[in-house]
């Protein structure tokens, strides 16, 4: 943690302590001054801007997604750091805490690629403008090599993670670990008990594969209904692009004759003038209010909304948590008096950590999944946060979709009870 205030440079573990550095305390200080976090009656809202509401805002809260379970436990899903037992049950090492997942025979590591601190990208007109104009700088962002993998410590970490994923590979790890765990799958799903009872067990139907290709499944689907949302309905504009259009206001004020324009900047100000301080002056432009990005390439060429990373992650979740019993606690330390793993200050292993402010359940740190997953994308500076609440929504309606198919077609009696992103839940 330096002292300049970047946020990328904090911990996930300094963010519940509440230990930011003053510049960004300042930062939660001016987001709790706006009218849409501050005053309850601002102005008039949809029923869907009233659910997309949150704050006031502390360090414990300001980043957290707003699913179920997000506030219990660290930052950092359990699922994007913890290890399964391997090969039939047998361990390398004596814990969840090694951090390795067995693939059958094979094994991957939890630790993602360490990009450097508080490297920023796009940072001043030249390059900005470059990349719009299709300037491809994939693979130039800068890495460090001690260590050069770790555990998700930082929101770069994180950003880095959602930067090289293979867009369902957090839900299929969390399914294996789940396996591996003998988590049990939802009560109403048949062939559980022994098999001196059922004289057969789940595989093509209700079993691993089932559920393991299912996750891949309904990934592809979710995928292709954000590309219709993207191109067909609302091709939203990228926050890099907001981001210059505040840069450029001197110039499109009074080119458009945009009140409107100038009404949303006044109160961001001080959040601005602390973007401007950090990016530093840029002669072609003066208020540099572009926005710092995490991927030096910035954001794919195609539009913000649906967000393709939420819209999988909403759909991926779903299913897991409908073959998953949702209900049952997480611990995957053994220790009931430190009950979760999270990272030391330096990522290099997992620690545990003493009070989670209640208990982790499948569908808690399933969800802070989807959320850590669809909010890096938030943190790399590709994606609204309101990209992340609608598109999990879609996603999960995607996932309810594949899974009433699959009870009018399948010839087992069989029921699933699938919590859902806003609370309740709706039985298959």
């Amino acid at each position: 943690v330096n002292g300049q205030g970047e946020i990328d440079c904090q911990t996930f573990t300094d963010s519940e302590g509440n230990e930011f550095s003053l510049s960004v305390q300042e930062v939660i200080s001016a987001l709790n001054q706006l009218d849409w976090f501050k005053s309850a009656d601002c102005c008039e809202l949809t029923p869907a801007e009233i659910s997309r509401r949150r704050g006031p805002f502390d360090g414990q809260t300001v980043f957290r997604g707003i699913t179920p379970g997000d506030d219990i436990g660290p930052y950092i899903s359990q699922f994007l750091l913890v290890g399964n037992n391997a090969l039939n049950g047998r361990r390398d090492v004596n814990d969840n805490g090694d951090g390795f997942i067995g693939y059958g025979a094979i094994r991957i590591d939890q630790r993602v690629r360490f990009a450097t601190p508080c490297v920023d990208y796009m940072t001043d007109w030249k390059e900005w403008y470059d990349v719009q104009n299709g300037a491809d700088l994939r693979g130039l962002e800068s890495l460090e090599d001690s260590p050069a993998y770790r555990f998700i410590t930082t929101p770069r970490d994180l950003a880095t993670y959602v930067h090289y994923d293979a867009l369902y590979e957090a839900y299929l790890n969390a399914c294996l670990i789940m396996l591996g765990e003998g988590i049990p799958f939802d009560p109403g799903i048949p062939f559980q008990r022994g098999d001196h009872i059922d004289h057969q067990q789940g595989f093509a139907h209700f079993g691993g594969p089932h559920i393991l290709s299912l996750v891949t499944e309904v990934a592809t689907r979710a995928l292709k209904a954000a590309r219709y949302q993207k191109f067909n309905v609302h091709r939203r504009l990228r926050p890099e692009v907001l981001a210059a259009r505040l840069a450029k206001n001197d110039v499109i004020q009074p080119m458009y004759d945009t009140p409107e324009l100038q009404d949303m900047v006044a109160p961001l100000q001080p959040i601005l003038n602390w973007v401007a301080q950090k990016n530093g002056a840029d002669p072609h432009l003066t208020n540099n209010y572009l926005l710092p990005m995490a991927f030096c390439e910035g954001s794919p060429v195609h539009p913000s909304y649906a967000a393709g990373h939420a819209t999988v992650a909403g759909a991926c979740v779903t299913i897991l948590k409908a073959f998953f019993d949702h209900k049952y606690p997480i611990n995957f330390t053994g220790n009931d008096a430190e009950p979760a793993f999270e990272p030391t200050r330096n990522g290099v292993r997992l620690i545990t950590k003493p009070s989670v402010g209640g208990t982790m359940t499948v569908e808690g740190e399933l969800n802070k999944l989807a959320s850590n997953i669809s909010i890096g994308r938030n943190w790399a500076g590709v994606h609204y946060f309101s990209d992340y609440i609608e598109s999990l929504r879609m996603g999960e309606e995607i996932a309810i979709g594949i899974l009433e198919e699959q009870k009018l077609t399948y010839g087992e009696n069989f029921s699933m009870t699938v919590p859902l992103y806003d609370g309740g839940s709706i039985r298959i």
